[in-house]
């Protein structure tokens, strides 16, 4: 199999479309002899902040001397950084080898595998493969019926955060949405548990007690003299001294405070020393969330696109940038696109919209006319080369930055159009 034909197959099993469950993922495994529990996990669920903490951990872990691998979704440029040793891709060859073995097993299952299956088990086979000393692992929707939640005994379950999202598969409350992100964490072991609404932290605790697993809170209050400006997120924090990011973002601090809580639980386990921790968390890089991918104009790339995220993002927006924007807006077409007007209007100069390369985008048109119904002056715009064109004539004009936003889906087209 080469690599343009296990991508093909992959995609192919859209058609499948995503079915939560765990007994297709389950049997596939088994026919692989269960990679999986082979390897160490640290499991990571939640709305949001998922990608930046998994970014953290696995620098943190890169710098204690061990062999990280890291399995996160979607991707954003290109397939293989989904499925990463040490912050290195899985090549092309190795890509194509793996899953030309899972198909071959998945062949013989009684059931169709989703494509999210396949790639699951891809990246737990590799992982064995490479003989990784440690996996941090991200779910790819909720947790308790994610293909990832087949692992059994992870070092730790770390929670991020929970808002609404996905409220079609996962709930439409909060509590709902928490007893979903819940279904990570396992019998006697450790839950970090970042801030929530105190609805979704009660289901949580509730079912850690249950099973046995010690919760630890994320005490913000650690942090001080906090400092944030484009590019760079700092901090003082005993043991550690002032900690620097070179993410950008108001919860950018909030997500380094949830990964030293996880670091310092596994300190000992694997050999984390406080060094470590400091020159793990400098060295993490995370696209699309908040990342500045322009300089001039300033053109920042921040993926927000559920009411949580894009709450985050207008509070950077002030915080940061001073209060107003050029916005280049795209959008899922499943997203609450109105709560997202609704929030960032008071900062929006002007809106320029556009449709992503995606079958479930919404449309630059329809967007362009929810923007107008909050009063800003808003043009849609045909191509990703024209949105760009046109927000960066518009901030000339105003002297101000550009914020791009609304799925992660759009990256790709508007790193392309830049570079």
């Amino acid at each position: 199999m080469t690599y343009s034909e296990a991508i093909s197959y992959i995609h192919s099993l859209g058609v499948f479309g995503s079915r939560p469950g765990l007994s297709r993922v389950r049997e596939l495994c088994k026919a692989l002899d269960n990679p999986q529990e082979k390897i160490r996990f640290i499991h990571i669920a939640g709305t949001n902040g998922k990608g930046s903490v998994c970014s953290m951990l696995s620098e943190i872990l890169i710098s204690s001397g061990l062999k990280v691998g890291l399995y996160t979704s979607p991707f954003i440029s290109f397939f293989e950084e989904r499925i990463k040793i040490n912050g290195e891709p899985i090549s092309k060859e190795r890509l194509a080898e793996v899953v030309e073995r899972v198909k071959l097993c998945a062949d013989k299952l009684s059931e169709p595998v989703t494509e999210f299956e396949i790639i699951t088990a891809a990246a737990f086979l590799f992982f064995y493969q490479e003989s990784c000393d440690v996996v941090v692992l991200e779910t790819g929707l909720g947790g308790r019926l994610d293909a990832t939640n087949i692992i059994s005994s992870p070092l730790i379950s770390v929670i991020t955060g929970i808002g609404l999202d996905h409220t079609a598969v996962l709930g439409d409350t909060v509590e709902k949405i928490a007893a979903e992100k819940a279904g990570i964490i396992k019998k006697n072991c450790p839950v970090v548990l970042a801030r929530c609404e105190s609805g979704a932290a009660s289901v949580i605790k509730g079912v850690a007690e249950s099973l046995n697993a010690d919760v630890f809170d994320v005490d913000y209050l650690r942090a001080q003299n906090k400092a944030f400006k484009v590019g760079e997120t700092s901090f003082d924090i005993e043991p550690y001294g002032r900690i620097t990011l070179r993410l950008s973002g108001v919860y950018q601090a909030d997500n380094a405070l949830t990964c030293i809580t996880a670091a310092e639980v596994l300190k000992s386990t694997l050999n984390i020393s406080d060094a470590a921790i400091k020159r793990g968390l400098l060295n993490a890089r995370w696209p699309a969330r908040f990342e500045v991918i322009r300089e001039n104009p300033l053109i920042i790339y921040d993926g927000a696109h559920n009411p949580q995220g894009v709450a985050a993002l207008a509070q950077n927006i002030k915080q940061i940038l001073g209060g107003s924007v050029i916005l280049l807006a795209g959008v899922m077409a499943d997203k609450d696109y109105n709560s997202m007007a609704k929030t960032l209007f008071p900062f929006i100069k002007e809106a320029f919209t556009v449709t992503p390369d995606n079958s479930r985008a919404l449309s630059a048109e329809e967007l362009c006319r929810v923007f107008k119904d909050f009063d800003i002056p808003a043009t849609a715009c045909k191509t990703a080369y024209e949105g760009v064109k046109a927000a960066v004539s518009a901030a000339k004009e105003h002297k101000l930055p550009i914020v791009t936003c609304g799925t992660l889906y759009m990256y790709k087209q508007i790193k392309d159009v830049i570079s």
